[in-house]
């Protein structure tokens, strides 16, 4: 046996963000002629879907009881999640629309794609910089109105009057202040530095990966309050959680630059509307650009919304289709897990034999558990992995010969236990 886990037994539970009650066990048994059933909702790339060959997947949108579930936008509810489901792909970053405490107590792993989209909001964000800074839309706006004006050298005269109204400023030279500093809010600040801007940056959760994406000219802020006060222009990146909803407040808000400039292409619930609304009236920004419409900002001057426009191009869309596609394959064909919201990255090549996939509670002595119920049928393994995330386990063990039924039922049998599968040679 040649262990390659973090850890020989699974580590202690210990206090976590995700409080879940963990459903009891399930059983799954994956053979080499078995039928993936893969349902789908909305409208997901056909780029995605080709993947997912008919000789192994049943794939559609009345599918029945799936293994695994598709979705871009869909709300999903505790009761879409099927005895069978053993996995739910987001084509797109956020999660909101998948009860995902819910699915991890009955063990399913959720899929998101973060960074496929992420070149496409990165566009939009510099579609915003720029209509911040020109008056590009009372322009546009203006020229229209002179649409009843047939002599030309009448309306050349009119326009090179008028254009001075719309005057400007350029971006060069400005403060951007990018909070947030994952996969889109890295490409931001690379695109404002080409712009020859000065930028700043805040991420308390700043992972290793996009620290070493991250340009040595972002000039790293010790606070949120710190970088605000040093941006005439502040970008929003980060995720919907419970820590960040509402984050941009009245408290926060009176640390921005008098006049400041607030660019929202992330997620609406992380900005207090009715405080930003507050902030526009009393002159503290001067304008609020959003991908996120909303009745008590809509006409307000200053404000000017996009219809949640970030990840609406054909080339993000086919992005996320394929990047989930490709996960879900490998997860159900190899147990391997990239990409999860709700359940540890994992990956292990393939050896000969058979796999079995565990999920478990994260408390101490299930994997010993389960290696002396192999032990005691002479079975074999080859390889194994063992990796954790708050309060999920997560495990997969190759093996020589195939386990029996009766084996696998004495694992699921075990305490702690979610679900296990066998996945074929």
């Amino acid at each position: 046996m040649k262990p390659t886990n973090d850890q020989r037994e699974n580590k202690p539970a210990r206090p976590s963000t995700l409080s879940v009650e963990l459903a009891p066990f399930s059983i799954h048994s994956t053979r080499p002629e078995a039928m993936h059933k893969i349902r789908t909702f909305n409208n997901i790339s056909e780029k995605g879907l080709s993947k997912f060959s008919p000789d192994c997947f049943e794939l559609g949108s009345d599918v029945e009881s799936p293994d695994a579930i598709l979705l871009r936008s869909h709300q999903l509810t505790v009761n879409d999640a099927n005895p069978e489901l053993l996995a739910v792909g987001r084509a797109g970053a956020g999660v909101n629309n998948i009860p995902v405490a819910d699915y991890t107590e009955k063990g399913v792993v959720v899929f998101n794609t973060p960074g496929a989209n992420a070149n496409a909001v990165k566009e939009l964000v510099m579609a915003g910089l720029l209509l911040s800074r020109r008056g590009i839309m009372p322009g546009i706006e203006y020229v229209n109105s002179l649409s009843g004006h047939t002599d030309k050298a009448e309306l050349n005269k009119l326009v090179e009057a008028s254009k001075k109204q719309f005057k400007g400023n350029e971006l060069k030279g400005r403060t951007l202040g990018v909070l947030g500093l994952g996969a889109i809010g890295s490409m931001v600040a690379e695109m404002a530095l080409d712009l020859g801007m000065d930028v700043v940056g805040y991420d308390p959760a700043l992972s290793v990966d996009a620290a070493w994406r991250l340009s040595a000219n972002v000039r790293k802020m010790d606070s949120m309050q710190a970088l605000f006060a040093q941006s005439d222009i502040v970008s929003l990146h980060v995720p919907a959680l419970d820590s960040t909803r509402g984050m941009i407040n009245a408290e926060a808000l009176a640390s921005f630059r008098k006049g400041a400039v607030l660019l929202n292409f992330a997620r609406e619930e992380i900005v207090n509307n009715e405080d930003v609304a507050a902030a526009l009236e009393k002159g503290q920004l001067s304008q609020y650009i959003s991908d996120f419409p909303t009745p008590s900002l809509l006409g307000k001057p200053g404000v000017m919304a996009t219809p949640h426009l970030g990840a609406s191009t054909e080339e993000a869309e086919e992005n996320c289709a394929m990047m989930v596609a490709d996960q879900i394959i490998d997860f159900l064909h190899h147990g391997n897990i990239r990409n999860s919201v709700n359940f540890p990255p994992i990956q292990m090549e393939r050896t000969d034999g058979f796999r079995i996939a565990l999920a478990n509670r994260n408390v101490p002595r299930i994997l010993g558990s389960v290696l002396s119920i192999l032990a005691s049928r002479n079975l074999n393994v080859i390889d194994m992995i063992n990796k954790s995330r708050e309060e999920i386990a997560y495990n997969l063990i190759d093996v020589e010969t195939q386990p029996g039924d009766d084996l696998i039922q004495e694992i699921a049998d075990i305490d702690g236990v979610i679900n296990v599968r066998v996945i074929g040679e």
